[in-house]
């Protein structure tokens, strides 16, 4: 087409270039599966060859998975998907200020790295980069969303980084155990193997970072502290990373009880699904409950995720798409509903 440009890329580092490309050039096809541009390999240099917003896209890809090459970090195929998702996502979120999205361009969202012992995590989306600069900025966070946006994983990545450089001295985890009212009595087991099936999420995300032993270590010495939500009533939470996870899950009363629990010194990270609430009908989420009431409070940040930022497997965001289209189109169809006819009038 006459439209199309030739961008020509050279890369100073060979040695960096096997897992730049990917095995067998994976990482350069899939470039231009997902952007729709032709790549040609000559030695160090790429000839992108394309529309000239996909050329530039492709660009900006490659120059961002190069630069955490040269930092040591690794690039695999979710690394990839996730630097051409906010590369076709375009800018920064648009409640985001002129002013500040100036101030952000000298640090590119892919330029963001929590740092675990056991590995580097660096946000997927525009969102997931707003999510990690609110965690930072903000001492409670509400991260709001569809199942494989990393709520939950991002928020326990910067629980780990925050203990291990010493900015607090214990992360306190938690969870509503059963989805209506935390009756535990009927489940076989000490308190610990009871709660511990509706926790194993959370420790699948530690392990993750930390290595086992350290992990228990932790937990022994009481610096990472996984516990029901109805431990939490009481207690004054100070010099603490607090994370509840699967917040719509919880009553406005116990949302209430939970927030106040903020001592001084702690970050507080809440997360859930508004799409699946498990409680009974007619009883009012939280989650949704605190989400309305602290809208605009000073020192509180929320992050709404879409379908668009579901960096699990490439099916669950098609997955979540699928629902939201049908629930969109169950909604349409009520307000078409035919109206009662009205009684005449004698």
């Amino acid at each position: 087409m006459s439209d199309e440009i030739n961008l020509n890329l050279d890369f100073e580092d060979n040695a960096l270039l096997p897992d730049l490309f990917g095995e067998h050039n994976r990482n350069l096809a899939r470039l231009e599966q997902m952007l729709d541009v032709t790549i040609h390999e000559r030695g160090n240099q790429l000839i992108v060859v394309g529309d000239p917003e996909n050329v530039n896209r492709t660009r900006d890809v490659l120059s961002s998975l190069y630069n955490r090459l040269k930092k040591d970090m690794i690039v695999g195929s979710a690394e990839v998907d996730g630097a051409i998702r906010m590369a076709i996502d375009g800018d920064q979120p648009p409640h985001v200020k002129e002013s500040e999205k100036k101030a952000r361009a000298a640090l590119p969202d892919t330029a963001m790295v929590v740092k675990t012992r056991k590995k580097h995590i660096s946000p997927r989306s525009h969102l997931q980069a707003e999510y990690l600069r609110a965690i930072d900025t903000c001492e409670l966070v509400f991260g709001i969303g569809p199942a494989g946006t990393g709520k939950t994983y991002l928020a326990v990545a910067k629980a780990v980084e925050a203990l291990t450089t010493g900015e607090v001295d214990r992360i306190i985890l938690s969870r509503p155990a059963v989805e209506a009212g935390e009756q535990l009595g009927f489940l076989p087991g000490d308190m610990q193997e009871k709660v511990d099936p509706y926790l194993r999420p959370i420790y699948d995300a530690l392990y993750d970072m930390l290595p086992q032993d350290q992990v228990e270590k932790r937990m022994e010495k009481g610096e990472i502290e996984i516990a029901p939500l109805a431990f939490m009533r009481g207690r004054t939470l100070s010099n603490a990373f607090v994370i509840l996870d699967e917040a719509q899950n919880t009553t406005a009363v116990q949302m209430k009880m939970f927030l106040t629990r903020l001592g001084e010194g702690s970050h507080m990270v809440v997360t859930g699904d508004l799409s699946q609430v498990d409680l009974p009908h007619g009883v009012r989420s939280g989650l949704r409950d605190a989400w309305e009431t602290l809208s605009g409070v000073q020192g509180i940040a929320g992050i709404q995720f879409t379908e668009k930022d579901v960096v699990r497997h490439a099916l669950v965001r098609r997955i979540v798409e699928a629902y939201d289209n049908a629930e969109k189109n169950r909604e349409d169809a009520e307000i078409y509903v035919k109206p009662p006819r009205r009684r005449p009038k004698v």
